[in-house]
């Protein structure tokens, strides 16, 4: 598994890195991780893409999707087979952001790993690939908007959870308003569903920002940008979407 990690991630990450800050002018390690992960974002986008037009399209045919759970609530496993034979036949598939959500934990851990074990400003040259090009011993810049981007920082954690709590209330769809019916009972599932997602919105920059506290600045950088990224490309996808629809 390691021998795994550090050629997949590892490895690949830290010599890219080297290579950044070896072509771009001061050789800063954080402009390089800001510019770095953007990179990856925009390698990623069309994955990332399909992503975002499948909550579109999951938003379409929301409707169909709640007659299907009311004609079969007394039977799970038909409610659960007509539900997936919807997506099929429409072309959606609901898991289509559970690879990016997974691929991101290997990459923090390597940039973590990267700076857990002095990779700078110090070069580990054993970890470099032949053809790498690297900067002149001293030259590499560790200070990112004054502070050093190995150390630890409350700000930038706060920045990280901030950026994340905008990017969860754009990007995650909005609860249904339902109309008042006092004849009936809320469904658990349905009042369960509401709660999970206002935790997502509400928590998760919470857990980010006590995450980020203890990590190297490096590690809110790459959050920040990833953050911004996802919220750009939101609109980018959805402004695409509605000059398609018209």
């Amino acid at each position: 598994m390691h021998y795994l990690f550090n050629n997949i991630f590892y490895l690949p990450l830290y010599n890219g890195l080297i290579f950044f800050i070896s072509i771009i002018p001061f050789h800063n390690v954080g402009l390089v991780v800001v510019l770095f992960t953007c990179l990856i974002k925009i390698i990623l986008f069309p994955f990332s893409q399909k992503a975002v037009k499948t909550q579109f399209e999951m938003k379409k045919i929301e409707m169909e999707v709640n007659e299907l759970k009311l004609k079969h609530k007394d039977d799970k496993k038909l409610q659960a087979e007509k539900t997936m034979q919807l997506y099929k036949e429409r072309g959606v598939n609901p898991f289509a952001g559970i690879f990016l959500m997974l691929l991101q934990l290997p990459v923090l851990m390597a940039l973590y790993y990267i700076f857990l074990h002095g990779g700078f400003p110090n070069i580990n040259h054993a970890d470099l690939y032949r053809f790498t090009i690297f900067p002149e011993t001293g030259s590499i810049g560790m200070n990112f908007l004054g502070v050093n981007v190995a150390d630890k920082s409350v700000i930038f954690a706060l920045l990280a959870a901030i950026s994340q709590f905008f990017q969860m209330q754009i990007t995650m769809p909005k609860s249904p308003v339902k109309k008042e019916d006092n004849t009936k009972a809320p469904e658990f599932k349905d009042e369960l569903a509401k709660s999970m997602n206002m935790q997502m919105k509400y928590i998760m920059p919470v857990i980010i920002f006590f995450i980020a506290k203890n990590f190297p600045v490096v590690v809110s950088l790459y959050l920040i940008t990833s953050s911004i990224f996802a919220i750009g490309q939101e609109f980018y996808v959805k402004r695409k979407n509605s000059l398609v629809k018209a």
